[in-house]
């Protein structure tokens, strides 16, 4: 009998040692070993802490950042740095490129232009979005064009992105055009209540303007149930607005927590929705982008993906990034130029000048020039999403520097859209005249300019943004003068995206 026990006793401490050997190799060697990797060629960082990595350094570095406190404070936009204080610190320690963790996932932090153009330049399916999007974002992004990888990725793309070039968009500027006349239509009617002046919060107004070309974009004669998507997508973005990555809590994800059920809800909510427009679309079969999403739906994509879910977390991944993110970068856009009124008036003489009166159009918005100069320095100061990812899916070469499977590339823009290095003096100046000449003459390194991603994975929509901001900004503009209002308080805070903690207040009135 002894025996017997004696057999079990020691299996039972084998199986344990075997389970603690696994998870100490899963939960810790795993990524000492790539960093080591990495330390070998030169690229340092600070030391991760068992299960948090580096969470807690990066927390006491947040609570005590000093807040700026400046007589002028949108002489300059160098607050935005400090939303990041652990980077700041950690590139005067090791240099634009270092290590660093968060919880048990490996990230390399890239500021360096010679690896940033290795990553653009970089075509292979070896390199990919982060595997953390679709673990902590799911809810949000799910399976769809932003997060996927591989072969179901090139499906995506080659589907969904056509949809989205300017041969496409150049037809929805009329469409674009009606949106900003209603918004035009409320800001006159609050202008006239109010004696000629009136102090209104833009935020709602811009994301009002967003979401309906997108929806029509998207859903098209299903748009107005579309435009019940974008209410509980801001929810959704509001409720995941805590990185869980930052919590310190390993599989935070899947506790039953009020947040998580709060994510969960929102995110069966929007499913439903977005199944009961394609049901419906189903009986009228319009040729819009969902019809697209429907057909993608057919081919090739995946076994680990359904029909129904390709297009719901394709439906998301455009509705929500391109609403959001659009509307995020106009609020900030409509801030500068209220701050900047020599820069409102010259946009206004152009489509004065222009239009001539008329209605705007594709072809006349593609001549003005001062306004897409005002464009690329708003993405330029303040992007509206803080970093470019991906992660090495594979052991692979960025140039001369082995990067191990598993580790995660971060570039963060701010970075490289401020440093003086690559840019003149001002870089933190709004000075839309850098870009009178193009990007290209603007900075000495191309690489230094990326609003919308770069490389294989460039942000398709990038045009359709672009012209949903020009065409906001035009007819805004030509209708009205814009000053900052004095219950405006400049606090840019890092959620999800980049975006002003109190909404933008403007003193709005009639031209």
């Amino acid at each position: 009998m002894d025996f017997y026990i004696s057999i079990a006793t020691m299996f039972s401490v084998f199986a344990l040692c075997s389970v603690i050997v696994y998870l100490f190799d899963v939960l810790w060697l795993n990524g000492e070993n790539r960093r080591l990797i990495l330390r070998r060629q030169g690229i340092e960082g600070p030391l991760p802490v068992f299960l948090l990595g580096n969470v807690p350094e990066m927390k006491r570095m947040l609570s005590s950042a000093e807040k700026l406190q400046e007589e002028d404070p949108l002489s300059s936009h160098h607050r935005l740095m400090h939303l990041f204080p652990y980077f700041m610190q950690w590139t005067k320690q090791f240099g634009q490129s270092f290590l660093f963790a968060l919880g048990r996932s490996q990230f390399m932090y890239v500021a360096d232009t010679y690896l940033v153009r290795e990553i653009n330049c970089f075509t292979s399916l070896d390199m990919g979005k982060p595997d953390y999007l679709q673990k902590d974002r799911g809810a949000l992004l799910g399976k769809g064009l932003i997060t996927i990888n591989g072969s179901v990725c090139y499906h995506q793309r080659k589907t969904i992105a056509p949809y989205l070039f300017m041969d496409k968009v150049k037809d929805r500027v009329e469409l674009m055009v009606e949106s900003v006349e209603e918004l035009v239509k409320s800001w006159g009617n609050l202008i006239e209540a109010n004696g000629g002046t009136a102090d209104i919060r833009v935020d709602d107004y811009v994301r009002r303007f967003t979401s309906y070309v997108i929806s029509n974009v998207v859903f098209g004669n299903e748009w107005q149930m579309g435009m019940e998507i974008f209410p509980k997508s801001l929810d959704l973005i509001n409720a995941m607005s805590t990185p869980t990555i930052l919590s310190g809590i390993p599989f935070y994800r899947y506790l039953p927590t009020k947040k998580n059920r709060e994510i969960w809800r929102l995110e069966k909510d929007i499913h439903s929705k977005i199944m009961k427009i394609v049901k419906k679309h189903n009986e009228t079969a319009s040729k819009d982008l969902l019809q697209v999403m429907i057909e993608g739906s057919k081919g090739d994509i995946g076994p680990s993906i359904t029909a129904d879910q390709f297009i719901v977390d394709n439906c998301k991944n455009i509705c929500i990034p391109a609403s959001e993110v659009t509307a995020v970068s106009a609020i900030w856009g409509l801030m500068l130029l209220a701050s900047h009124p020599e820069w409102q008036t010259r946009i206004r003489g152009e489509v004065s000048e222009l239009c001539k009166g008329g209605v705007l159009s594709f072809d006349v918005l593609h001549k003005m020039k001062a306004l897409k100069m005002v464009v690329l320095e708003v993405l330029r100061l303040y992007p509206a999403t803080a970093f470019v990812s991906r992660q090495a899916l594979t052991n692979l070469k960025l140039g001369d520097v082995e990067i191990p499977k598993g580790i995660n590339i971060w570039l963060w823009m701010l970075e490289l859209h401020t440093n003086p290095n690559f840019w003149a003096a001002d870089s933190e100046k709004f000075n839309p005249e850098r870009f009178a000449d193009g990007i290209s003459k603007a900075c000495k390194s191309n690489q230094a300019y990326i609003p919308f991603g770069l490389g294989a994975r460039v942000c398709p929509g990038q045009s359709l943004a672009m012209t949903q901001l020009q065409v906001l900004f035009a007819i805004i503009l030509s209708n009205f003068n814009l000053t900052m209002s004095p219950t405006y308080r400049h606090s840019p805070q890092y959620a999800l995206l980049i975006e002003p903690e109190f909404g933008v207040n403007l003193l709005i009135r009639k031209i």
